[in-house]
């Protein structure tokens, strides 16, 4: 099976998953109105309902949310990435099957109820709920890296190695960040932080959970991967994402076979941030030169940095003389 096949079917999963949670959202409450009361609990407080929703706004509301999580998602693989892959899939996972069972817990509690404030409870149905998005979550996660396939033989395994006088020890830093990754992290968090100035300030009387959580960790999840740093010094390599330089990967100098510059586009990775695929693993910020190592296990790992190539050179030596000295 190709790549591009991979990322076909890929493409193909994601948007079933998402036309499918999203007709489970709206069509639930819709299927079940005439077991249901006008007006539907969709807030409880101290375990009774205190806040209510039309039947038709209880429908459309999470529905709604959904599609602009999707949208959100799929604009930040936008050119050529494939919406399903890494970070992207996990968060497509979680936040349906997280929708899709508040849904659940919502309906079956005003099920052949008279009226809203009779509504049952709903704290184990949203106990299962978290657990099993966060399952989602994590299971999406591990299948992508499962899926990930070793660099392909033949391609070019080193790069050139710098001349370092006796007695110098020197250190390489590049850093790189992507501003529509930054502005889909702000955009996601702004709802977020919105939904819960409007829950606490009771205007957002149902579903605030629902709002919050998805949009929350997408915001995270997308800062996380929005900006790069690698630094080459002797003890090896070191990559930190983020704002806050967390988290970090770390190579030492007798874990790396060889670096090697490289130029790597989205379209060949799968999209955009940490991508998993026939390459290794890749930190796409920007098309062009990447920063790739081969380590002594595992698949080969690149970063989009400047200047990768005085960097490769730099790590090579460093890693000959770890070998030198073995």
């Amino acid at each position: 099976m190709t790549d591009r096949t991979k990322r076909d079917g890929a493409r193909w999963g994601a948007a079933i998953w998402a036309a499918g949670v999203l007709a489970v959202l709206a069509a639930l409450p819709l299927s079940a109105n005439r077991r249901l009361p006008e007006r539907l609990a969709t807030h409880w407080g101290d375990g009774s309902p205190d806040g209510s929703m039309p039947l038709w706004a209880a429908a459309l509301l999470p529905a709604a949310l959904w599609a602009v999580l999707v949208l959100s998602l799929s604009f930040a693989g936008r050119r050529g990435g494939s919406p399903s892959g890494g970070w992207v899939g996990a968060a497509l996972l979680s936040g349906g099957v997280f929708l899709a069972g508040t849904q659940a817990s919502i309906v079956r509690a005003n099920l052949d109820r008279a009226d809203w404030k009779d509504a049952g409870p709903v704290d184990t149905g949203v106990v299962v709920t978290v657990a099993a998005a966060a399952a989602a979550g994590l299971l999406g996660w591990v299948a992508w890296r499962h899926a990930a396939l070793p660099a392909a033989p033949g391609q070019p395994v080193g790069g050139a190695v710098m001349e370092i006088p006796a007695g110098e020890r020197r250190v390489w830093l590049s850093r790189t960040s992507n501003p529509w990754l930054h502005l889909t992290a702000a955009l996601t968090g702004l709802i977020a932080v919105a939904a819960a100035v409007a829950a606490a300030g009771g205007l957002l009387t149902g579903m605030q959970w629902a709002v919050i959580t998805p949009f929350a960790s997408a915001s995270v999840l997308v800062l996380a991967c929005s900006s790069v740093q690698a630094r080459v010094t002797g003890a090896g390599l070191e990559v930190s994402f983020g704002p806050l330089g967390r988290p970090v990967r770390r190579w030492t100098a007798a874990e790396i076979v060889s670096a090697r510059s490289e130029d790597r586009s989205p379209a060949q990775v799968g999209g955009w941030g940490y991508r998993l695929g026939g390459l290794g693993t890749t930190v796409m910020l920007r098309s062009g030169e990447c920063l790739v190592i081969r380590p002594r296990e595992g698949a080969e790992f690149a970063v989009s940095v400047d200047d990768s190539e005085r960097g490769a050179a730099l790590l090579n030596a460093y890693c000959a003389g770890r070998q030198a000295d073995a």
